[in-house]
């Protein structure tokens, strides 16, 4: 009967049932690849019968669209463009972002699933391709977006294009990424990270142009 009753639960829970299905292909991705991923190993890890899942995904492709649509695309969400809408300084925001990224063993070990995809999965089939474009696209906005409000402010340097320097910064974060996950060693992202952050800090506007600098400063104590 409990049986049953678990069986009734997991029917009446069809949103459940795709959340499950859908968390537990994106570790399944992440770990083997979209192309090697298993659907009897996703099956086995929810509990769920193949026929469940073609009801929630037409297809495998139909799954990984979902897994990059709903669960990539929040990750990069969470990590770059809400953070991104803080208060602060451009540039302290933009160095208190990169310096939390995650740095433990095991996301060194699996590397970024958006580029994992992207190298994976973009030469390969045009749909995954633009939604992983989307996501790329999304990020550099909103990095780009926060470099113009610093160059307005006066604290980020004027002679900066916004949409380059957001585009170099996804491709260091990417790439020392990359470079950590073939080293299999978490002191390469760690140096990386020491990198970009001494690369931000040169994106600062000098002091004397920023509001309250030492000209203002001066002003203040007559200094002319």
């Amino acid at each position: 009967m409990l049986a049953v009753h678990k069986r009734k639960r997991r029917f009446r829970d069809p949103e459940r049932t795709r959340e499950r299905l859908l968390q537990a292909a994106f570790r399944e991705v992440h770990r083997s690849g979209f192309q090697s991923a298993g659907i009897d190993t996703i099956l086995a890890a929810t509990n769920v019968t193949k026929g469940a899942l073609y009801h929630h995904f037409d297809s495998k492709e139909a799954l990984g669209y979902a897994i990059v649509e709903e669960i990539v695309a929040k990750l990069v969400r969470d990590r770059w463009l809400r953070p991104l809408l803080r208060d602060g300084q451009p540039i302290d925001i933009l160095i208190g972002i990169v310096r939390g990224l995650p740095a433990r063993p095991e996301d060194v070990r699996a590397g970024c699933p958006l580029l994992n995809l992207a190298q994976e999965m973009s030469p390969l089939d045009e749909p995954f391709r633009k939604r992983l474009e989307s996501i790329f696209l999304a990020w550099q906005d909103g990095v780009a977006t926060l470099l113009r409000k610093g160059q307005s402010q006066g604290t980020v340097r004027r002679n900066l294009n916004p949409d380059e320097a957001a585009s170099f910064l996804i491709a260091m974060v990417e790439g020392y990424g990359a470079l950590a996950k073939n080293a299999q060693d978490a002191k390469v992202w760690e140096v990386g990270i020491t990198n970009i952050v001494r690369w931000l800090r040169s994106l600062r506007a000098p002091l004397q142009s920023r509001p309250g600098g030492r000209h203002a400063t001066n002003r203040v104590q007559g200094k002319g």
